[in-house]
């Protein structure tokens, strides 16, 4: 590998100091007085001889790497890569690039990323905690290294985050499959102890009491390294028996996504068989031959939010802040009863 040029190489080759070299190549030469003559060979000696800063020192010196730490649960769902983009953009436009980082929902393998993107010095670090990761991020917050929590916030630590409202949102997607004639609604949620998670399951039940339904609350819950093969034991049992469901609510994108693959799988059609809403609109909602309603989240406001809490912090602010933003139910035909498919508008309600 080629040898990198250094400042005292440029130094040697022009007859000056290393010092100087240092000012010029670095932006102090009208600070130091060093002349415009000089100045302007020691760049052009610089460029010549492909001279590149390292940056590492650089950031050493201004205590200061430009550079933020961003960790999703999985970077291939498509909520999560939206974010991820979102997020590359946001940084552009304030000076900062992104390191990411999947954490699979393993608290181990997100303890260790943690650990790489603070070694390597990042400014902050936006993160979409996994399941039983208290501790890492008491950590930080105790290590005064800036951070904001996203999607999801853990209930017992004092910490900033940027959030959907996940109740109201379970519940008005309810209570409109409810207003749809459907009575036997189920609902499909992954098993977890995540405050998001356990807010979408309280918004579903709510609703359902809340319009004399208690009865037919029912909830299964599925596994996140076993999705699809829980998916199938769950569709077959909202679909395949005597006491069957009407209707469904995914309670994730990727639980949408299985579940839509598996109700196809079993030649049950949508919504004659079984009505459906699902989270966040991707593309494979609109493939499907009946358009999903779906909850929309509103990624966009959440990422740029959260990038404003962030920096503000890196700045020195040591104020708390919690943001709680609304979703959007876009209302098509997978939601609709057979009789209503023909008033069906693909608008957002809420």
């Amino acid at each position: 590998m080629e040898k990198r040029v250094s400042l005292k190489d440029i130094a040697t080759k022009l007859g000056v100091s290393t010092a100087l070299v240092s000012y010029v190549l670095n932006g102090k030469e009208k600070e130091k007085r060093v002349g415009t003559e000089i100045a302007e060979k020691i760049r052009k000696t610089a460029k010549e001889m492909n001279y590149m800063p390292n940056q590492i020192a650089r950031s050493l010196r201004k205590g200061s790497t430009n550079t933020i730490g961003l960790i999703v649960t999985d970077i291939a769902n498509p909520f999560f890569s939206s974010m991820a983009r979102i997020a590359e953009d946001e940084a552009a436009k304030l000076g900062y690039t992104v390191m990411f980082c999947s954490s699979d929902e393993d608290c181990y393998k997100s303890s260790l990323e943690i650990d790489t993107l603070v070694n390597r010095r990042v400014d902050g670090l936006i993160i979409v905690p996994a399941e039983g990761c208290t501790e890492q991020i008491e950590t930080l917050i105790r290590k005064k290294i800036p951070v904001v929590l996203i999607d999801r916030y853990i209930p017992e630590l004092a910490t900033n985050y940027v959030v959907l409202d996940n109740y109201s949102a379970a519940f008005e997607a309810t209570t409109h499959l409810i207003q749809q004639g459907y009575s036997k609604i189920g609902m499909i949620a992954y098993q977890s102890s995540l405050i998001h998670m356990k807010e979408r399951v309280r918004g579903y039940k709510e609703a359902m009491e809340k319009n004399n339904l208690g009865k037919n609350i029912w909830v299964e819950k599925v596994q996140y390294k076993n999705t699809q093969i829980d998916m199938e034991k769950a569709i077959d049992n909202f679909c395949m028996g005597n006491n069957k469901a009407s209707a469904l609510l995914f309670a994730t994108n990727m639980l949408s996504i299985r579940g839509l693959y598996t109700i196809n799988k079993k030649n049950l059609k949508v919504p004659e068989d079984i009505g459906i809403i699902g989270f966040d609109g991707i593309e494979a909602f609109d493939f499907f031959y009946s358009p999903v309603t779906y909850i929309k989240q509103p990624v966009d406001e959440m990422v740029k939010e959260a990038f404003n809490i962030l920096i503000a912090q890196i700045k020195g602010s040591e104020k708390r802040v919690r943001i709680t933003l609304n979703h959007k139910l876009i209302q098509r035909q997978s939601s609709m009863k057979p009789t209503s498919i023909a008033n069906t508008t693909d608008s957002p309600v809420g």
